[in-house]
């Protein structure tokens, strides 16, 4: 009777310490509970499907004993959320944020200390955090590492790239999990700065696609105050764990109760469609911050920046080091300055005629030329113009045309330097009326030895962010740590690199045509992406006939990755000359939108294809756009998202005949026709092709 009793007791403790929530629809089903030594651990099923198996969590602290074991289960609580809200920019009028939230509410018997494990689970995935409440026991603490498992149900198909600390401008490896390994892959990838420790380690966010068809992805939100999470890969076991960058000395973040970890996510549908249309990340995040939202507004620009890439000029103004001084020690011209004021005028000319609302100028400001490579702390004081760049006189100029110009700020990795200069730089562009920055973090970190991905980088990619709308201004960051909601919370945080853009098609072995259709799968959960696509002269051997390079893609793949590659900055890239000679193609992006209504996913597959479709958010007209691989592609959409009992103008900008992204990229053909909601489109896309349509309803 006393064993019995015994027995009884032990599976009552069992059943205490273990929880289960589901998400809205029921289809996703969390379990916690604590193992037998005490240390958390959850399970993940889709629709009774196994998705993560058991896998723990757990805190390494510094100097004291880890938060991972010896945790009993105080109190629990669970409630269900409905919260809609309305993002001042974005793929929506209205986001929906519905969940159902477990609280866990934990303590280690040893030490006293308090943690908490907090889950939402919505329809399209899983979230949780690690909270930890102000208490006695525990104030200030570093941390040493983050041991959150995630303990896969196969050996899925996995979209990856390398764990490097300081940059993601990879092309994704499309492989089993189980081959995952970065010693096999070429390293001649136009990447001048690789921090990689490990040839396990991966990046999220981590795509992946289930033998039975489940689509899974692993990545976090809210990123706040804390390094990125990489992710370690045990590929013979299906397993991942998490990585945190470290700074300069080897800890991971330095924190103070109470505090929170950022979210870890993990989405799952079996339709890849619900993956790419989530916006989990974002209602992770904090609602806005700025009180004033009036200045933050969608952009359509051009600049001073392919030509470049593509050797038509240059950044400095003055050419090699060695070259660099006159007699008397002043700059001495190399005649290939791209930022002069006459030419300046000419991309803005071109601005006011076509209704862009901006011009970035890169290469405007002195320090270009012995800054790269040499680690060097001061470079540039971004206020001070190259002598052929009049800054008066071209934002005069540029006024008078009804033309913003977009500043450029490139830091050259020297992050302490650039905030010491911040405020001198944001009073300068409101002395002149700019309204954004693109800022730049090319090269090794200063403060030396901190990594882009660190706790250090993170909190200052933010604080620029933060400290640009004290000033009503815009930012637009490249090699930065990749976004993970935080313009939800600052909006004018308006958009990112963050990722292998359309620059490394110029002067790389580039990205191949299956890029783009993984990017949203991957980056753009985290937040628009300024990918600077509309590259019309195709192969750079137009430039240079000695060149090989060229973007992997046909003319109107270029289009139609204004509407799959969502940003409400976006970039017609190529240079004004080259888009004189194709008007009636670039008609398409005089046209489409960047902020949106309503959209929707149509086709999915991450690797293969994609065809979105969006609604203006002030008009009633409707953008189109597919994009496929390196295989070319046939397919049949409904067009039943237009509305009911109207008709439509569909201009459509498609492949040509033999059009092909290696061997005939720019064949191109538009035609026009009457639709309704009732129609059907035919899609036929070339290799490495796209689609592009505009639907103008008629009055």
């Amino acid at each position: 009777m006393k064993n019995l009793i015994t027995t009884a007791l032990l599976v009552l403790v069992t059943l205490v310490q273990a929880q289960t929530t589901t998400s809205p629809s029921k289809e996703i089903q969390v379990n916690f509970q604590l193992t037998a030594q005490g240390q958390p651990s959850y399970t993940v099923k889709y629709k009774n499907q196994d998705v993560i198996l058991t896998s723990t969590l757990g805190i390494e602290l510094k100097d004291i004993p880890a938060l991972e074991k010896g945790f009993s289960m105080i109190n629990s609580s669970e409630k269900a959320m409905d919260e809609p809200w309305t993002p001042v920019m974005g793929e929506y009028a209205v986001i929906q944020n519905k969940y159902n939230q477990l609280t866990l509410n934990l303590q280690q018997k040893e030490t006293g200390r308090l943690l908490n494990i907090i889950f939402k689970v919505y329809d399209e995935g899983v979230a949780f955090r690690y909270e930890f409440p102000k208490q006695p026991n525990l104030n200030y603490f570093i941390i040493k590492e983050e041991n959150t498992q995630f303990n896969l149900a196969g050996n899925h198909k996995t979209f990856w790239i390398p764990g490097d600390y300081d940059s993601q401008e990879y092309v994704y490896n499309e492989t089993q999990f189980s081959d995952i390994d970065v010693s096999k892959l070429d390293m001649n990838n136009g990447i001048g700065l690789k921090t990689i420790r490990d040839n396990h380690r991966i990046q999220s966010p981590l795509m992946m696609k289930s033998a039975n068809g489940l689509y899974l992805n692993i990545f976090e939100a809210a990123v706040v105050n804390y390094p990125v999470m990489h992710l370690n890969s045990v590929p013979a076991k299906y397993q991942l764990t998490s990585h945190l960058v470290p700074n300069a000395i080897g800890d991971k973040a330095y924190l103070q109760t109470p505090a929170v970890s950022p979210w870890r996510t993990i989405f799952v549908s079996d339709d890849a469609r619900k993956i790419v249309a989530s916006k989990m990340i974002f209602n992770l995040n904090e609602p806005c911050k700025i009180k004033d939202v009036s200045y933050i507004k969608p952009m359509k620009y051009v600049g001073v920046w392919w030509e470049m890439h593509v050797g038509k000029s240059t950044w400095d103004f003055a050419g090699s080091q060695n070259a660099q001084n006159a007699a008397d020690g002043s700059l001495k011209p190399s005649g290939k300055h791209g930022a002069t004021t006459e030419n300046v005028k000419r991309y803005i000319d071109f601005a006011a005629k076509h209704g862009f609302d901006g011009v970035l100028v890169e290469g405007w400001n002195v320090g270009w030329e012995d800054w790269f490579g040499n680690w060097k702390e001061d470079v540039f004081d971004f206020v001070t113009p190259y002598p052929d760049f009049n800054l008066k006189a071209v934002n005069d100029y540029a006024k008078s045309k009804g033309v913003k110009m977009i500043m450029h700020h490139e830091t050259s990795g020297s992050v302490a330097n650039y905030e010491r200069h911040l405020d001198r730089a944001f009073n300068l562009m409101k002395e002149y009326g700019y309204p954004a920055v693109k800022s730049g973090y090319v090269g090794r970190i200063i403060p030396r030895g901190e990594f882009h991905d660190g706790q250090t980088m993170v909190n200052h990619f933010n604080f620029v962010a933060r400290r640009a709308a004290d000033f009503n201004l815009m930012v637009n960051s490249h090699e930065s740590s990749r976004p993970t909601g935080y313009s939800r919370t600052y909006p004018n945080y308006i958009a990112a690199e963050a990722a292998r853009g359309n620059e490394f098609n110029g002067w790389s072995n580039g990205n191949p045509p299956a890029h783009e259709t993984i990017l949203p799968f991957t980056r753009l959960l985290g937040g628009p992406m300024d990918y600077t696509p509309g590259i019309f002269e195709i192969k750079m051997s137009y430039y240079d006939k000695t060149k090989t390079e060229q973007v992997h893609t046909t003319l109107t793949k270029q289009l139609a990755l204004y509407v799959t590659l969502y940003s409400p900055l976006q970039m017609a890239a190529d240079l004004p000359e080259n888009y004189e000679r194709y008007l009636d193609a670039f008609q398409f992006i005089k046209d489409v939108a960047v902020d949106w209504q309503d959209s929707k996913y149509l086709e999915a597959e991450p690797g293969d294809y994609l065809t979105v479709a969006r609604k203006e958010k002030n008009g009633e007209r409707w953008f189109l756009g597919a994009i496929t691989d390196e295989n070319a592609r046939s397919s049949e959409v409904k067009l039943d998202f237009l509305t009911p009992g109207k008709k439509y103008k569909a201009i459509i900008y498609q492949d040509g005949k033999g059009a092909d992204w290696k061997d005939n990229p720019k064949a191109y053909e538009i035609k026009t026709m009457t639709v309704t909601s009732k129609s059907k489109l035919k899609l036929n896309l070339a290799k490495g092709g796209g689609t592009a349509v505009s639907f103008e309803p008629i009055q």
